[in-house]
């Protein structure tokens, strides 16, 4: 890489399980605000915008463009969009600073599941041949992957819970956060998931905006440094997929240089209790490392925003020096389908 690209700002909405009073852009336009007061940039200010959702949530085509009236786009401004995660919106963007046609860039993502069934939504992301027309939602294929965990001996029912547990205890700490505290673990919902294996239904919108080189260090005292950033993808079929392992991940991680010196941190999209298993696994992270000290997303999960959220949440605590290395993981797509892993770094202090 020949430009240093950096998260400088970072902004998210208090997620919440419906907000049917706002619109998407109701919703999203305070995030946008915060994060350009962040840095004291105006959206003049801004070389490059993409933005990250799902036409499916919103029932429309083309819903991101009426999210565009919350970004301004008069005077004409370089926009790009993609029908994922904001994760992969950030990686669009960190590709255009690289190639030098902007200086900085604005990304941003939401998602509305209250509107609808978010479970069976989410079967349109199945194989439309296969699989799709029996209608598995993304609930029962977790839960296939759980069993499979548990078959394989990798972890058990107690351990599942625990991972909960952790998770939304230390979301207590994070004020954005859906869930927090001490949760129920609940009766099943497919077993071997209960309740509290799977993450909340809500409404949420995150943003970031990344510079290039000393413009970085002009708009924030102690840029988050994306020293790596990858994404891989796996078969389709889950029937060819050993779903213990995530080959997908780990390859990811070692193209972002991952494995090249070990994480202090690591926020992970898993958004199924058993999904932690198989990501740790994956990128091969120890006790050492703190995971998901945000609560990740068995705390908050608005599709669509989750994933980057996770690289905003390393971000930050690189920016408040509470990290110096840090590894952010988005996910796509049933069972840890699609995987995106970033390596960020802060200044040394």
């Amino acid at each position: 890489m020949t430009r240093e690209i950096a998260v400088v700002a970072f902004a998210q909405t208090d997620h919440r399980r419906t907000t049917e009073e706002l619109s998407e852009v109701e919703m999203l336009m305070p995030v946008l605000h915060e994060v350009l007061a962040r840095t004291g940039l105006k959206t003049a200010d801004i070389g490059f915008t993409c933005s990250g959702s799902s036409d499916y949530l919103a029932g429309r085509a083309f819903s991101f463009t009426l999210a565009l009236d919350g970004v301004g786009a008069w005077p004409p401004i370089s926009e790009s969009h993609v029908e994922m995660d904001g994760a992969w919106a950030l990686y669009e963007a960190w590709t255009k600073l690289l190639t030098g046609d902007a200086d900085t860039a604005l990304v941003y993502s939401y998602g509305k599941s209250s509107p609808g069934p978010l479970r069976d939504v989410l079967t349109r992301q199945l194989d439309p041949y296969y699989v799709a027309p029996l209608w598995p939602d993304s609930v029962a294929l977790a839960a296939l992957q759980a069993q499979a965990l548990i078959d394989a001996g990798d972890t058990d029912e107690p351990a599942l819970a625990a991972v909960a547990a952790r998770s939304r205890a230390d979301a207590t700490a994070n004020s954005h956060a859906q869930l927090s505290g001490s949760v129920p673990h609940g009766d099943y919902v497919v077993q071997p998931l209960r309740t509290g294996d799977c993450p909340p239904i809500g409404d949420g919108a995150a943003a970031v905006i990344l510079a290039a080189g000393e413009r970085a260090r002009e708009l924030c005292e102690r840029p988050a440094w994306i020293r790596g950033i990858d994404h891989r993808i796996e078969a389709h079929s889950l029937g060819v997929r050993d779903l213990t392992d995530s080959p997908s991940t780990r390859l990811a991680a070692e193209k972002a240089g991952a494995f090249q010196r070990p994480v202090d941190t690591a926020e992970l999209h898993a958004p199924f209790t058993a999904q932690e298993v198989v990501l740790r696994k994956a990128l091969r992270l120890d006790d050492g490392v703190r995971v998901n000290p945000s609560g990740g997303a068995l705390a908050a999960n608005p599709v669509m925003a989750a994933g980057l959220i996770r690289m905003g949440e390393a971000a930050a605590g690189i920016h408040r020096g509470e990290s110096d290395r840090a590894l952010a993981h988005a996910t796509s797509g049933p069972c840890l389908q699609q995987n995106l892993v970033a390596v960020l770094e802060g200044d040394p202090r």
